[in-house]
């Protein structure tokens, strides 16, 4: 009796200790106001339209696919009924309320692809495994809210000039642990970082020019190496 009892007092100590490490900002959904929420409506109106296949879901980064990307988007994404759900500055927590709150409602596209994380990074208020829960909160709310869609999870892309940066290491440390949310069915990880940087793993400002934000050619990158990832996942490669 007395091993059972040590046995159970470890697994709710267990248990306990999991939901503290999970009580941060980066994992309770929050909105911004003004012109945030303007996107956000906008998304929804979109979303209503229905005829949705292939969902990005992401911050500026996934944002400036109407920018920097747009050509490649049209290209690439636009004959696959592509919403682009991505706002500037968005975390995780952020992420989360919009998934809660209308833009994934009432459709059911073939895949996502998330790529989310480095504005915790760049807050300073998060630690990696603290982004790593933000971003496995938006990975379990997919499966829950769209079962039938498949996820890519993209690796937080590189940012700062080399390895030594401070957030590029938050970053990456936060990678490897989402790295284990694939499931070999549903959830694929992908680490596309590497195609940004040189032999020495630094990044130059050709490619990123504030070592953050994509140039055109970054996001044909990005796009390229993908491409058959998504093919696949949407049921569209022989």
């Amino acid at each position: 009796m007395r091993v059972a009892s040590l046995s159970l007092f470890a697994l709710v100590l267990g248990w306990a200790a999991h939901a503290v490490a999970q009580d941060h900002d980066a994992v309770k959904p929050v909105p911004k106001d003004g012109n945030w929420m303007k996107r956000h409506d906008a998304f929804n109106a979109r979303i209503k339209m229905g005829n949705v296949d292939l969902l990005f879901i992401g911050d500026s980064i996934t944002d400036a696919w109407s920018g920097p990307g747009k050509a490649v988007w049209a290209e690439k994404y636009a004959k696959r009924n592509a919403v682009n759900l991505g706002i500037g500055g968005d975390r995780t927590q952020h992420v989360l309320w919009r998934l809660d709150n209308g833009n994934i409602e009432g459709i059911k596209p073939k895949l996502a692809v998330i790529m989310i994380g480095t504005n915790n990074a760049g807050s300073g208020q998060n630690t990696s495994e603290q982004i790593a829960d933000g971003i496995t909160a938006i990975v379990k709310k997919l499966r829950d809210k769209l079962p039938e869609t498949k996820i890519l999870l993209l690796g937080i892309f590189p940012r700062g000039a080399d390895d030594n940066d401070p957030k590029r290491q938050l970053n990456m440390k936060a990678n490897e642990i989402v790295a284990k949310l694939a499931d070999g069915k549903m959830v694929e990880y992908l680490d596309i970082g590497p195609k940004f940087l040189d032999d020495k793993r630094v990044l130059s400002k050709e490619v990123m020019p504030d070592l953050l934000h994509l140039t055109p050619a970054a996001y044909q990158t990005w796009a390229d190496s993908i491409e058959a990832h998504v093919a696949r996942m949407m049921g569209e490669a022989k």
